[in-house]
């Protein structure tokens, strides 16, 4: 008698996805891999967080993929991985969808609806679209610590962030100086070159010529 049961005729992909999930939970197989894994060389992994402005795409599930193959190697290689996620609820990209959804078209929308409740909106988004993202990452079946994320949003990481920038410094690594930065005029804002969109566009244009 063969000791490998009978293969079926069709994979069912989500019966074994829901099987796989079933099992992890019932023999709580994630906290119990970190037990195995707690006397072992410490191994921080940084989580470069997503924008909580949407759902996720191909992109952060990519992303995640990868994350989640990454701490897993290092787990089977002995290390004890700090593995917490983290969520930019911070930013433009949400600042946007928001003025999408209360129908905004420029800057003096915002000031007549007010910049307090438009925070608050932004808040309320940010924290919305968290929850689903966690969902999305968890079924996913990435292992990280779900339970304990980091979010910019809470004042004890933006106190960590001024911390850190007073240390650098106090240290010697922090320049003035001057330089040309990518401007919005529609956000009225400078925008980090990540958020530049470039496209080749045919547009007429004026030269004028001096001495410099």
């Amino acid at each position: 008698m063969s000791r490998f049961e009978e293969v079926d005729d069709q994979y069912e992909a989500h019966e074994v996805e829901d099987r796989v999930f079933d099992h992890w939970e019932a023999v709580d197989a994630y906290e119990k891999t970190k037990q195995h894994r707690a006397d072992g060389e410490e191994f921080f992994f940084v989580d470069g967080p997503p924008y909580t402005s949407g759902a996720a795409h191909m992109g952060t599930t990519w992303n995640k993929t990868l994350k989640d193959a990454y701490i897993r190697y290092h787990r089977m290689c002995g290390y004890d991985v700090t593995d917490r996620p983290g969520y930019d609820m911070h930013g433009l990209p949400i600042e946007t969808r928001v003025e999408e959804k209360l129908g905004f078209e420029n800057k003096k929308d915002i000031e007549e609806f007010g910049e307090q409740n438009f925070i608050e909106e932004c808040k309320a988004f940010a924290n919305e679209q968290l929850e689903g993202l966690q969902e999305d990452f968890e079924s996913f079946g990435v292992w990280m610590d779900w339970e304990n994320p980091y979010k910019t949003v809470d004042p004890s990481y933006m106190e960590a962030a001024w911390w850190g920038f007073s240390k650098a410094h106090e240290r010697g690594l922090v320049e003035q100086g001057k330089r040309s930065i990518s401007q919005c005029p529609r956000c009225e804002t400078a925008i980090a070159n990540n958020e530049v969109e470039y496209e080749h566009v045919e547009d007429p244009s004026v030269y004028v010529k001096f001495p410099l």
